[in-house]
């Protein structure tokens, strides 16, 4: 029997080192991956555990939104009084008549799985089920992934997300959208396009993703106009070219795509139309500069320099309020349109393939965002992994952003005891800057691919017997 193999010759040091642990793990016969896979799962579901009877974590707010939604409002008698204030209920509510306010509909049956369990332990299963998560993705990047892909995987996902993986959902519309992009290279564009619209019927960013799964698609039929020349002076020729050809770009999937979006939400909008089409928006464009997020960063040091400021806990975060917010968060939105412009150029340029067009649109995402909460990277670190962004660049730098996100959440925020007293310790402001500025000089670096910030991977395919 023949089979191919695929033998990539470039990789460095550090890749070297995830692949020799992964092949060491994983030999034939051998359970000693499934063993270390297992016991660092345990060991995230235990820390997570240990806060699983707090009345004012992520998960008891999803509890809240499910037994409201179920039971209606009287449901909240089941629960300690401090854990649904966030609701801000001032009438009674029915059953099916309150969507959770601040998430996707569809997370409303996410929400609603725990609930199989007693009403003191819906914390800990939903932590338990995503840990078996952790799991799932392990599995897919073990099977898809290059070499070396899921231990780099498991390696990121434990310095720069371990107290929060088993607490949030995020790790699930990641997962979708790492399902997505390993269709889509499968040539599997039907099931590439229901994963991508799960995920953003769980977490609105992956919508940003549309248009270069989109783009691939057609680039893979070829039915994209191809720009011979990539300098700006031929785009507006190339840009006609290529939307002249629209009737013949390839249409159902998309059309799937906006179907599922439009039918699975306006069901739940028949319910509660605020809450399942308006408030995601509003409670989004509302919100102000968080004190994590560059944006901050800036603010910080403008205060530094005399600018008067307010920090504030409202929107479910910690926000700055100074003069300077009005100019501040329109800038970061020109960065943020001129960053995504410039990805979907690269790509139709076909300069970037859709795993490194979608790892770019998340970065220019999170680094130009008015808010930033660690539990962002996680969607990145699957789509990393999967690309091969565990050599020296990445090992080092995107390691140190984790592990000081990781400082900041679990050192920091530890110590802002009373949220309607916020007195943010020494040197936070100081810790979040470094942070900042190393996220944004990795997310320039990959967008121009400054130091080779873009793994280069070339195959050689060889037929070796088995």
């Amino acid at each position: 029997m023949i089979q191919k193999n695929t033998i990539f010759t470039t990789y460095d040091k550090a890749q070297k080192y995830f692949i020799h642990i992964q092949h060491t793990l994983h030999q034939p016969g051998s359970k000693k991956g499934m063993w270390l896979l297992l016991l660092l799962t345990f060991l995230l579901f235990c820390g997570a555990a240990a806060q699983c009877f707090y009345p004012t974590t992520d998960p008891a707010r999803y509890q809240c939104d499910a037994l409201v939604f179920w039971l209606g409002s009287s449901a909240t008698h089941l629960l300690p009084a401090v854990q649904c204030q966030f609701l801000h209920l001032t009438t009674a509510q029915q059953a099916f008549q309150m969507l959770p306010q601040e998430y996707p509909p569809l997370t409303l049956l996410l929400f609603s799985l725990p609930l199989l369990a007693p009403v003191a332990f819906y914390q800990v299963a939903f932590a338990l089920l995503m840990s078996l998560l952790v799991i799932l993705v392990y599995a897919l990047l073990l099977r898809y992934g290059i070499p070396g892909a899921a231990i780099a995987f498991l390696f990121f996902l434990i310095i720069g997300a371990c107290a929060l993986v088993p607490m949030r959902y995020d790790l699930l519309p990641a997962a979708l959208t790492l399902m997505s992009l390993i269709a889509a290279r499968r040539g599997r564009w039907m099931l590439a396009y229901i994963a991508l619209a799960l995920g953003v019927l769980l977490k609105i960013y992956p919508i940003l993703l549309l248009p270069a799964l989109f783009i691939a698609e057609q680039q893979s039929k070829e039915r994209f106009y191809r720009p011979a020349d990539s300098s700006l002076a031929q785009m507006p020729r190339d840009l006609y070219h290529t939307l002249r050809g629209c009737t013949r770009w390839q249409w159902r999937n998309c059309l799937l795509f906006f179907v599922m979006i439009i039918g699975i939400t306006g069901s739940f909008a028949l319910l509660d139309f605020n809450n399942a089409v308006v408030s995601q928006f509003d409670y989004f464009l509302k919100r102000p500069i968080q004190i994590e997020s560059p944006g901050a960063s800036l603010l910080w040091l403008a205060h530094l320099g005399g600018v008067n400021w307010r920090i504030v806990y409202n929107f479910g975060s910690i926000n700055i309020y100074t003069g300077l917010n009005n100019l501040i968060s329109p800038t970061f939105t020109v960065l943020f349109l001129l960053g995504v412009l410039y990805v979907y150029w690269m790509q139709w340029q076909q300069r970037l393939n859709i795993t490194r067009t979608m790892i770019a649109l998340t970065l220019v995402f999170i680094s130009t965002g008015k808010v930033f909460s660690p539990q962002y990277l996680i969607w990145l670190i699957p789509l990393l992994a999967y690309d091969g962004a565990f050599n020296a660049i990445w090992t080092y730098l995107w390691g140190a952003i984790c592990l000081l996100t990781t400082g900041i959440y679990i050192i920091f925020y530890s110590q802002i005891l009373d949220p309607r007293h916020i007195q943010l310790p020494a040197g936070f402001f100081e810790v979040v800057t470094i942070r900042n500025i190393l996220l944004a000089t990795l997310t320039l670096a990959y967008l121009f691919n400054w130091f080779q910030a873009r793994p280069q991977q070339k195959a050689e395919q060889t037929t070796i017997p088995s």
